[in-house]
């Protein structure tokens, strides 16, 4: 029969003309996860760029030496004698130059110039990356599923930022400051740190496929996550502290160590009126605040730690120990940088510090929540 079967077709036929069954809309590639994830990485990295740059601004007094916001007119600096004899003039009418730098010549003005505008440049080049790259992926239909508004939050973040920024340097060009105002400096420093680790996080949950992730969920560590958690949340607390120390020349004003001037606490701690001002204005408490949170970050980053390293994921265990190895590093680092009345290296190097401790945090949290998949070997 011509339609029938042959009496000697193998049963096993039936699997060659038998459909393949597809796979899962999890399963299947979409989007360019990858290029994202490069995409991000350049991001990271110039936002670090930025923070570097903003903490030898701040080091170096250069903040308020451009007195204007333009966008598109302040990229270029100023190319002649006249145009640098005008900006000079401009900065001569700041109380910073009236009641400190009076004697500053148009060269000594150049010289930090050059950071503030350096600062501002790479603010404008993060922005145009994140356009180029957010668009881009758009119009190439390249978008990884889901991502679309997590990706347009950095660019609003990254908007927020330099409207904030400019909000900090206002303060610093009227009345009789010579700085801009430390609790802005710390809103304009926290935000940059919440850029970051955002963008951190986005890297490392590109790092795997959606069903990866999924599939890690299945084996979290909810309590190493917790932990990582709030050691993020209390190194941030301190981050903030920093930049008020930072803003105020706090660093450099109380150089002993563990006393300060011989005293556990700092002498006259709230000399100014009203009593809030001196959480944020007063060189000693601000710097005895700062000091009282790097012991509780210690003491809870090591308690952490020893939770994190048993951990029966390698992965995990490893992201702890790194941890610990920064926070003690971190630690040893403040010290050495109050003792040495914050020099501008060291000062650097404490910031960057910082960053990398922040960044390690982060990746530990992930990693509690995403385990990634080992073999019995690696246990």
């Amino acid at each position: 029969m011509s339609g029938g079967r042959s009496i000697f077709e193998e049963v096993g036929d039936d699997r060659k003309r038998a459909p393949q069954p597809a796979g899962g809309l999890i399963d299947r590639p979409s989007g360019a996860r990858r290029g994202v994830r490069l995409w991000l990485g350049l991001l990271f990295a110039l936002v670090l760029a930025m923070i570097a740059v903003g903490g030898l601004t701040r080091l170096t007094d250069s903040g308020l030496s451009i007195t204007e916001w333009d966008l598109v007119t302040g990229t270029l600096p100023p190319l002649d004698a006249a145009a640098w004899q005008a900006e000079f003039e401009r900065y001569q009418a700041t109380p910073e130059y009236r009641l400190q730098n009076h004697m500053m010549t148009l060269e000594e003005f150049k010289g930090i110039y050059w950071w503030e505008w350096a600062h501002r440049f790479l603010g404008r080049i993060v922005g145009l990356v994140w356009a180029a790259g957010f668009l881009g992926f758009l119009a190439a239909r390249r978008m990884p599923p889901g991502w679309t508004m997590r990706l347009l939050l950095l660019g609003a973040l990254g908007g927020a930022q330099g409207a904030i920024g400019w909000w900090m340097v206002a303060s610093g060009l009227t009345g009789d400051r010579i700085d801009v105002a430390s609790y802005r400096l710390a809103v304009h420093l926290g935000l940059a740190f919440a850029i970051l680790g955002l963008i951190a996080w986005y890297m490392l949950a590109l790092s795997r496929s959606e069903a990866a992730l999924m599939q890690a969920r299945r084996v979290a560590e909810p309590r190493r996550k917790g932990l990582a958690t709030g050691l993020m949340h209390l190194a941030f607390v301190q981050i903030l502290l920093g930049a008020l120390v930072a803003g105020i020349d706090a660093g450099r004003t109380f150089t002993d160590w563990p006393l300060m001037a011989g005293g556990f606490f700092p002498p006259d701690p709230f000399m100014l009126e009203p009593a809030w001002r001196n959480f944020f204005e007063d060189p000693g408490l601000v710097q005895f605040l700062h000091r009282i949170v790097a012991y509780l970050l210690f003491a809870f980053g090591l308690f952490a730690w020893s939770r994190g390293r048993a951990s029966p994921h390698r992965a995990v265990s490893r992201a702890f120990d790194l941890v610990a190895a920064l926070l003690v590093l971190q630690f040893v680092l403040g010290i050495v940088t109050l003792m040495m009345a914050a020099p501008l290296a060291l000062g650097l190097a404490h910031q960057l510090g910082a960053v990398a401790l922040f960044v390690a945090v982060i990746r530990a949290r992930f990693l509690s929540a995403h385990p990634p998949a080992q073999s019995v070997r690696d246990r």
